[in-house]
């Protein structure tokens, strides 16, 4: 028998937590999947010191136990994993987790996006201890210092280019001889006397003291020779993949898979599904912007609610 539904929310980062206690508040009742990492990517930041109301900063983790914790408190339920597979082309949409068969009348997708990295173990290693993937973020623990942006697109030009405004030198590292950068970005980079190209070249190893980043051990694309450059600071700017392969042909999405909404409501293209988060936002991917859509998405979603209550689901 199917497990029934009024509102299902998929994620648990600032924008799932935030619509699940917006959703409750409004008797919602919802049900919210957390997925295999409960928390969403916040998890993995040490310190967060950009979240409004949190003064002296607030590590990621704690952040996300405090925002469930207020879910909980009025009438959030949570199922722990993912659902593995949906149908959103019938009423009530159809959930499943591996077996488990769940219906709702509304859902709101807060899956997020998950930075790309190398796939190296010293990476995992020192991560949130001088490795990450958002200069937004964490640029202002870099003051002072050497540190390095890993890409060669748009992305590690703005990564890096924000990063000028507190590390004493940026290293732009990229595998190929030619930058894949508009035009325009590359000119800023280039003409920025903090950036230093390094092209052919990818990091063989994250050096540390066990502690921190102390340096990154570089390979040459073109002879495999290697050298070691003295940092503290290691920042992916590969990019950014949305979690939203279970919704694909079913959900209008961007070239990239990123969710198209039809702003300013989190509407996506089939009536009832709501998208809240970085998995419908490709240019900002904060914490405070995703908990903004994911109150969005619950006001969207109540409305919608009240709007189609008395339809037939048939």
């Amino acid at each position: 028998m199917a497990q029934h539904e009024k509102l299902v929310i998929l994620g648990s980062g600032p924008a799932g937590y935030t619509a699940a206690l917006y959703a409750s508040r409004a008797n919602l009742k919802p049900l919210l999947f957390e997925g295999m990492q409960p928390g969403g990517q916040l998890t993995i930041t040490s310190e967060v010191e950009n979240y409004p109301g949190f003064p002296e900063g607030i590590l990621g983790p704690e952040l996300m136990e405090l925002m469930k914790k207020q879910a909980e408190r009025f009438g959030t339920r949570f199922e722990m994993g993912d659902v593995t597979r949906v149908d959103l082309s019938r009423r009530p949409f159809q959930l499943w987790q591996e077996d488990r068969l769940f219906t709702a009348e509304a859902v709101i997708i807060a899956t997020g996006a998950s930075a790309k990295w190398l796939g190296i173990p010293s990476e995992k290693t020192y991560q949130g201890r001088g490795v990450s993937a958002c200069a937004t973020c964490d640029g202002f623990f870099f003051r002072g210092v050497e540190v390095a942006v890993v890409g060669g697109g748009d992305t590690a030009m703005e990564e890096a280019t924000f990063l000028t405004k507190y590390a004493s030198k940026v290293y732009v590292l990229h595998r190929r001889g030619e930058l894949r950068a508009s035009k325009i970005m590359q000119d800023r980079a280039r003409k920025n006397p903090k950036i230093e190209l390094i092209l052919s070249t990818v990091i063989d190893e994250i050096l540390g003291d066990g502690k921190a980043v102390t340096g990154i051990r570089l390979k040459s694309t073109v002879d495999g020779s290697k050298r070691e450059l003295e940092l503290k600071g290691v920042f992916m700017g590969i990019g950014h993949e949305p979690n939203t392969k279970l919704f694909r042909g079913q959900l209008e999405m961007n070239e990239v898979g990123y969710l198209q909404i039809k702003a300013p409501s989190t509407a996506t293209s089939v009536p009832g599904v709501f998208a809240a988060g970085d998995v419908a936002d490709p240019s900002y991917r904060q914490a405070v912007s995703a908990a903004g859509t994911g109150c969005t998405a619950a006001i969207d979603a109540e409305r919608w609610l009240g709007e189609h209550a008395t339809e037939s689901w048939d």
